[in-house]
């Protein structure tokens, strides 16, 4: 198991916050495991407890509407924290977390946490700073979801994707998402995502491989409206 203070992945959080003695002292009460691509690693309800820190792999965070339909609000990326939110409001989780391929995590207990949020106030600075902006990045969505149409929200998340996670050696978007996925990303029925991802090829806009999405033309998916 790494240790705290020489893992890199914390320049990406606000551990980066903590002094050695700090993180010395997290690396000896936290648990590493391995999550699998599709396992649960907390549901909205749950008490987490402590907060999750992503060391490899990416998961989605989702929550489930009044009607049964999963909305993904975030894809959360190596370096991340997960959980931070309700540990610091003392609330059950508010989303569920699900990983989209196999993930390294850490998990660091809420005693640990709330101990350096009350001494070390360059550590809570950064996890209130961090909070901010996903609170901007929220308004942002909301905003797109009620002025921007389901083509331009499918091209915009293509693009982030393409931006954020690259591509593989042939070219293809490294991160597979499903149709339901893209679908519950722009707020749309599934047939919909579908229907617009075939228009885009025909456009050459993309290509496709089964799951897997090219984008052929940056630019032109730039000017979808």
């Amino acid at each position: 198991m790494s240790k705290c203070d020489q893992c890199i992945i914390r320049q990406f959080n606000s551990l980066k916050a903590l002094t050695k003695e700090e993180l010395v002292r997290i690396s000896g009460c936290k648990t590493s495991r391995t999550v699998k691509k599709g396992e649960i690693i907390f549901e909205e309800g749950d008490i987490i407890n402590g907060i999750f820190c992503v060391k490899d792999g990416v998961c989605k965070l989702s929550k489930l509407s009044a009607n049964g339909k999963d909305q993904i609000v975030k894809l959360v990326v190596k370096g991340d924290l997960l959980g931070q939110r309700s540990l610091i409001g003392e609330e059950s989780a508010n989303l569920s977390a699900i990983a989209l391929n196999d993930m390294e995590v850490c998990f660091i207990p809420k005693s640990e946490i709330m101990y350096d949020l009350q001494n070390n106030p360059m550590f809570t600075l950064d996890m209130l700073q961090q909070m901010a902006h996903d609170l901007k990045d929220s308004d942002n969505v909301i905003v797109d979801m009620a002025q921007k149409s389901v083509k331009n929200r499918l091209a915009d998340v293509l693009i982030y994707v393409n931006d954020h996670f690259g591509v593989d050696d042939d070219g293809y978007l490294s991160i597979t998402l499903s149709r339901e996925d893209y679908a519950n990303i722009v707020g749309t029925a599934t047939e919909s995502a579908i229907r617009i991802l075939s228009q885009f090829k025909k456009e050459g806009l993309i290509s496709t491989k089964g799951k897997q999405i090219k984008i052929e033309d940056i630019e032109g998916l730039k000017r979808i409206e």
